[in-house]
């Protein structure tokens, strides 16, 4: 019999834990320790988000309900949603903080640029792009910063070349991105940062209306014309896109190549395979076992609803713990250890429900193309510091290191 606890704020809340936790300094791959004990508690685990008292939900069964139930809505406009909303004057609503109805025409209007088969179809622009950046890296020589030099550039060019964005305008967009993702930048600067990729993007936009190309963007300029969206749609969608599309995956291709140098018998394994099965499986398992999002899913409760036996009142915030997820035994047994022959399927490292990542087919093929490109052309890959010295992005929304000096 499941039991339904009905707790209010406490009027302090200074003895609430901080949410996102502190990872241990010990295994920069495992989530904060004190996430097992809020998956075991009863109900749901009340903490701070940036001074904020909301409920966590860390248990995967308790995620994949929140992500799935209508009442707890990912529209950053409704009273009690965490996060302020950036839609405004200058911008309009991204469908991925929308619910309902629009958000299932939009998101259906760009979900034909990510499907698998099209995605398949980039394998040799992706490789291209990996070989390139990678003998690059080389030229310049070592130590190299794995994260600037590889894991960075081949996602943002790829996103670029879909978007139809200029790649030499990516350290524009880059520096705007990272303070948008940034927890430690106000929301002024947020705000500041916003406006700015929208105006660069408002540009882009008259200029393919006047030059279309065979990208995304232009693609969506015919369905202005069309009269199925907005300008201001097209604008907030694609920088959306752009900024998702190069800081997602390049974090997890450094995070992933420090986890396989430090577990070497499985970077032999994925190194000398040529079996494709064996790289995307391993690929689910890297993005199971490290889940580099950690604060950037958010609803709040638009009615009374009980998650996991915990009352949610109406207008209270929930956040969603995916790492704390992904290492449920529920879900998956020994969930401690990286287990390339593992099955996944079913993890939560892109979401679930309505919200699930748009971009994972990319996602995937770009990692199973990245890591394997670095490894067997590097066979001697390693860390050029100590694992100690490698400063974490511990406070933006997803997880990675700032650098990756590597030498080989």
């Amino acid at each position: 019999m499941t039991t339904t606890t009905n707790t209010t704020d406490p009027v302090d809340h200074t003895g609430l834990p901080p949410f996102p936790g502190v990872r241990s300094g010990r295994c920069p791959f495992d989530p904060p320790a004190d996430y097992a004990n809020w998956r075991e508690g009863e109900g749901l685990r009340r903490a701070l988000w940036r001074g904020q008292p909301m409920w966590v939900v860390s248990r995967f069964a308790d995620i994949r309900e929140v992500l799935s139930d209508p009442r707890l809505s990912a529209d950053d406009r409704t009273p009690g949603f965490p996060v302020p909303s950036n839609a405004g004057p200058e911008t309009a609503q991204p469908f991925i903080r929308m619910d309902g109805p629009e958000h299932i025409r939009l998101r259906r209007m760009l979900t034909g640029e990510f499907m698998v088969k099209r995605m398949e179809r980039l394998r040799p622009l992706i490789q291209e792009q990996a070989d390139h950046f990678l003998e690059q890296m080389i030229s310049q020589g070592q130590p190299a910063d794995l994260v600037s030099a590889y894991a960075f550039p081949i996602p943002s060019m790829v996103i670029s070349l879909m978007l139809g964005v200029p790649y030499e305008d990516h350290a524009f967009f880059q520096e705007h991105s990272a303070t948008i993702i940034t927890a430690d930048a106000s929301d002024k600067e947020k705000r500041a940062a916003t406006v700015a990729l929208a105006g660069y993007m408002y540009e882009l936009v008259a200029r393919r209306e006047r030059e279309p190309e065979d990208d995304l963007i232009s693609r969506q300029i015919q369905r202005v014309a069309a009269g199925e969206i907005s300008r201001d749609t097209v604008v907030v969608n694609a920088n959306t896109l752009l900024v998702a599309g190069h800081e997602t995956t390049a974090n997890m291709i450094a995070l992933g190549t420090l986890a396989l140098l430090e577990n070497p018998d499985q970077l032999a394994r994925i190194r000398d395979t040529d079996d494709s099965d064996v790289v995307a499986n391993a690929v689910e398992e890297l993005l199971r076992y490290l889940t580099i999002v950690q604060d950037a899913i958010y609803r709040v409760a638009t009615e009374d609803v009980t998650i996991g036996g915990q009352l949610v009142r109406a207008g209270e915030a929930v956040a969603v713990n995916l790492p704390a997820g992904n290492r449920d035994s529920t879900f998956s047994a020994d969930p401690d250890t990286f287990d390339p022959d593992r099955n996944t399927s079913g993890h939560l490292a892109f979401g679930y429900g309505a919200h699930q990542c748009l971009g994972q087919p990319l996602a995937r093929v770009e990692l199973q193309i990245a890591l394997p490109a670095l490894l067997r052309r590097l066979p001697d890959l390693r860390l050029a510091v100590p694992l100690e010295q490698i400063e974490f992005r511990n406070n933006t929304l997803t997880y990675g290191p700032h650098r990756l000096p590597v030498a080989w």
